[in-house]
């Protein structure tokens, strides 16, 4: 991890983000900031909060798995290959970082088709949250990086209260490996300028 790094508890993230992003804007025209991190760790409530706190637009990682066509074997073998960042970056993070309209295109899952695009137009204050938002792609493109991590028998609690004990399975055969595998194989952390950790909440 990064020296400068600045780890938090959930209690501290508001303020301490706020404050970070308040002092962006005074040199800065826009700021875009991104909340990577483990599943159930609390990155879309965190997100929602501060997008009401500091009047910005909030764009999901989640909204961009994979087409079928796109999941190749090389292309699931590559960590953080399992998210669509080529569109994402195109649609969404490209022109947010220029102050023009995004075209948010979500793909559903349970249909698998794309759903019809949603404008949105600009504001200062970018926040992209979900794993992978720190992709390669993608993560040049931040002023802020944050990443919200969670202790593991804390997350599998979360996942069987939210999605079911049938999910839970999936997440620990699926999900979390592949997040974890991204984290490890592109030092996702020791990018990051603030670490949130449930462990302090």
């Amino acid at each position: 991890m990064s020296p400068t790094c600045q780890i938090l508890s959930f209690k501290q993230a508001d303020s301490a983000i706020v404050s970070r992003v308040n002092a962006l804007l005074q040199s800065n025209a826009r700021v875009l900031l991104a909340i990577d991190g483990n599943c159930c760790a609390g990155k879309t409530t965190l997100a929602s909060h501060l997008g009401e706190l500091l009047g910005a637009n909030v764009f999901h990682l989640d909204d961009y798995f994979l087409q079928p066509h796109m999941r190749s074997p090389e292309r699931l073998s590559q960590p953080g290959g399992n998210v669509d960042a080529e569109r994402f970056l195109a649609d969404v993070l490209l022109p947010a970082s220029r102050g023009e309209t995004a075209q948010v295109q979500k793909y559903d899952c349970h249909a698998d088709a794309l759903l019809a695009p949603v404008f949105i137009e600009p504001k200062r204050v970018a926040i992209i949250e979900g794993a992978y938002s720190l992709h390669p792609l993608l993560s040049s493109y931040y002023d802020l990086k944050i990443f919200y991590r969670i202790a593991p028998d804390l997350q599998i609690q979360r996942i069987l209260a939210r999605n079911g004990e049938e999910a839970l399975t999936v997440f620990q055969q699926r999900w979390i490996p592949l997040e974890n595998r991204y984290f490890e194989a592109l030092d996702i952390l020791p990018q990051c300028d603030l670490v949130i950790d449930s462990a302090n909440e």
